[in-house]
């Protein structure tokens, strides 16, 4: 088998330098910047990866560079994550590095020993899939929302409160019309569990978004609506 990254054989196993995988996998971010970040996909330190000793990486002496020994499994989800052609190559290759591995160690003799191996090794890749998707979800989930998607929640409340002004052919003045802004992102607020709207996720703009289709002023609002209105008994209501 060709080795597409060079592998490191240690007592209890094998691993895979952080740095010739992030050199392979043509990541443009630095290397720290870049193995911190993989780190916070759940990955621990002495369980997953080992720290390497420091040494300098150019031929005439330089800044010394940190490298990092990295298990086959967390080297498999580290080119998963990637979601690029030359992270499916790397991961293929160290599935194929783990069986060829597993084989030297233990090699199964009988059908049923066989059989029981390649199940063992579907249902484990199985459950690193599982486990990625989750982390890859709750990471996507927790991003900020984007800038046009910022925009949207900010151009559907102003649309909400001119909408029930308009059906209610209310005439209010500056100080009235930020009672009802200050009323509607308050419910925003509290049903995404936010203090600012600047806070939104993603996993909030579905729940903001439906809060804006369905809000009306809360009974409160409404009241010091009608006390600064000096709405008299019989004229339009406010609600």
């Amino acid at each position: 088998m060709d080795q597409l990254i060079k592998i490191l054989n240690y007592a209890d196993g094998q691993a895979v330098s952080g740095r010739d995988l992030h050199d392979f996998l043509g990541v443009r971010e630095q290397y720290p910047q870049w193995f911190t970040r993989m780190v916070d996909y759940g990955f621990a330190e002495n369980v997953d990866f080992i720290s390497l000793p420091e040494k300098s990486v150019k031929p005439h002496g330089g800044r010394p560079q940190v490298d990092h020994a990295l298990t086959l499994d967390m080297a498999k989800e580290i080119a998963m994550i990637q979601r690029t052609d030359k992270g499916k190559q790397a991961r293929q290759y160290f599935i194929q590095v783990q069986k060829s591995y597993q084989q030297q160690v233990s090699l199964p003799q009988t059908p049923d020993e066989k059989i029981h191996l390649l199940l063992e090794n579907s249902d484990q890749v199985n459950r690193q899939v599982k486990q990625i998707d989750t982390r890859v979800t709750k990471l996507e989930d927790n991003q900020p929302i984007a800038p046009g998607e910022y925009s949207y929640i900010s151009t559907r409340v102003k649309r909400a409160v001119n909408s029930y002004i308009g059906i209610h052919h209310l005439v209010l003045n500056q100080k009235q019309r930020a009672m009802l802004y200050k009323d509607i992102n308050r419910g925003i607020n509290e049903v995404t569990g936010i203090k600012t709207r600047t806070q939104l996720r993603k996993k909030d703009f579905d729940v903001a978004d439906e809060f804006i289709t369905n809000w009306v002023p809360s009974t409160a609002t409404l009241q010091i609506l009608k006390r600064l209105s000096g709405i008299a008994q019989g004229q339009t209501e406010l609600v």
